[in-house]
């Protein structure tokens, strides 16, 4: 939390969406959520915000990496992340900052009256395409498994279960973390949150 020039709270937040980008800087403000990407900016009026969207979105180079997706009621969309660019190989997370500027967000448009969508995870479709996929390799591992252990292919057996182990828990962590939901200004989604 930071201070402005008239003594009145403002939280501020900013992260690099690529290494060779300018920062993606947020404010929110008396007059609503304020902010810049490179050339473009603007202020959002916390009314006219329609949609909150919170999702898990790990990336190879970092697996905890949290996203808000928040939509204008004229259709324009802004992306926030919980991670920032350092260098060639290294996304920092900026967990607490994160945690922090997206708390007082929802706070903000509590006290505005907003009636926005809050929705936690993945869209629907892609859930049951994601949930589809997990079956679907879990019965392949299985017959390869039965079949491994039948024929004496200890070795294969045992390079299965080290596959399906680390599967599910890449793959489950994503499936259960952006089950489809709604929420509340009162009660956000902590597994939605670093």
């Amino acid at each position: 939390m930071t201070t402005s020039q008239d003594d009145a709270p403002a939280t501020r937040y900013a992260y690099k969406a690529s290494l060779v980008g300018s920062a993606h800087q947020f404010e929110l403000t008396d007059e609503g959520l304020a902010w810049q990407v490179g050339s473009r900016s603007g202020v959002w009026p916390y009314a006219d915000i329609a949609v909150i969207r919170l999702s898990y979105r790990p990336v190879s180079m970092q697996s905890r990496r949290f996203r808000a997706d928040i939509e204008r009621k004229d259709g324009q969309r802004i992306n926030i992340l919980s991670t920032s660019w350092q260098t060639v190989a290294l996304m920092a997370p900026q967990d607490r900052e994160y945690r922090a500027f997206i708390t007082q967000l929802h706070e903000r448009m509590k006290q505005a009256g907003s009636k926005a969508a809050l929705i936690g995870g993945i869209k629907s479709g892609l859930y049951a395409a994601g949930i589809a996929v997990v079956a679907l390799v879990t019965i392949a591992i299985t017959g390869l498994l039965a079949r491994a252990i039948a024929t004496g292919e200890y070795g294969g057996a045992l390079f299965l279960v080290g596959f399906a182990a680390l599967f599910g828990w890449q793959i489950g962590g994503f499936i259960l973390r952006n089950r489809p939901q709604s929420y509340t200004f009162d009660h956000l989604p902590q597994a939605l949150l670093p």
